[in-house]
Order: C-alpha cells, then sequence, then structure tokens
C-alpha cells in the first residue's frame, strides 16, 4: 500500500498550489482520507479532510475559504487546492487514509500514510 504526495514547492505569498495524493496497492474509495502538514517541532496537524463519497469535508480554522480537498474515487486519488497561501502555511504535507469512510480529524484514525511534500510560502 503506497500514497503518493505531489505537488509540493516553493510559492510567493498569495500563490497557489494544487497537492495531490495517489493511492496504490489497494483501492481507497471506501475510506476517508486527510491532508496533514508538520512543521519542526510541532505535532502533525490536521489541514482537511474527506469522507469516502466526497459529500463530507473538514477544514482547520485556518485554511478555511483558502483550501480545497477533493477526491476522484476512479483515479483513487485526492486532492488539495490551496489558494491564497502565506508565509505560515510552509510546512511538510503529507495525505494520508483513513480506518473509516468518515472525514476523521484526529491523526490517530489515519494508519495508511504517503511520505510528504514541502510546500514553502515565501514572503
Amino acid at each position: 500500500v503506497q500514497l503518493q504526495a505531489s505537488g509540493g514547492g516553493l510559492v510567493q505569498a498569495g500563490g497557489s498550489l494544487r497537492l495531490s495524493c495517489a493511492a496504490s496497492g489497494r483501492r481507497f474509495s471506501n475510506n476517508g482520507m486527510g491532508w496533514f502538514r508538520q512543521v519542526p517541532g510541532k505535532e502533525r496537524e490536521t489541514v482537511a479532510a474527506i469522507n469516502w463519497s466526497g459529500a463530507a469535508t473538514y477544514y482547520t480554522d485556518s485554511v478555511k475559504g483558502r483550501f480545497t480537498i477533493s477526491r476522484d474515487n476512479a483515479k483513487n486519488t485526492v486532492y488539495l487546492q490551496m489558494s491564497s497561501l502565506k508565509p505560515e502555511d510552509t510546512a511538510v504535507y503529507y495525505c494520508a487514509a483513513a480506518r473509516q469512510g468518515g472525514a476523521a480529524t484526529m491523526v490517530g484514525n489515519y494508519p495508511y500514510w504517503g511520505q510528504g511534500t514541502l510546500v514553502t510560502v515565501s514572503s
């Protein structure tokens, strides 16, 4: 089972990036999916989550109105569209698949993790 995150990079404040997370080895169409981020010295933070069908989503307060999580179950892929990026969004972003189908918000509900992609937002 592998989750491959991509799309990170360097962007100026106010810019946009789209992260992708492609799963292989098994299908996750019945699992909730999430995006998380972590900076050195801090705990991993839940950024956004989406349920198995895409009908329910969760966003942490700091990204509401700027980030959008979506999924394409036919492609076994989840996305994170990030707009109006701020320097404080700089982090390593991880995707993960939840144990069950809901838009889980707790890191502990995610047993399957990708390797992370670095997002750097310059001021």
